[in-house]
């Protein structure tokens, strides 16, 4: 399950599939270096997105 505290880093290592989600999120982390390393909190604030919307979408 993902959580809000999880890096976008361990999402594409443990859930290669999200990168797809994320991408269609508008979420261009899996080519960031610095995006690896943040919060999905954290990319939800940068990005102006609902943090449970977010969740939710990568959870499904």
């Amino acid at each position: 399950m993902i959580t809000k505290d999880m890096t976008i880093g361990k999402i594409l290592k443990n859930y290669p599939e999200k990168i797809e989600v994320l991408m269609d999120l508008g979420l261009d982390c899996t080519g960031c270096l610095s995006g690896r390393f943040e919060t999905v909190e954290q990319a939800a604030k940068v990005h102006g997105m609902d943090l449970e919307e977010l969740i939710y979408e990568l959870n499904e």
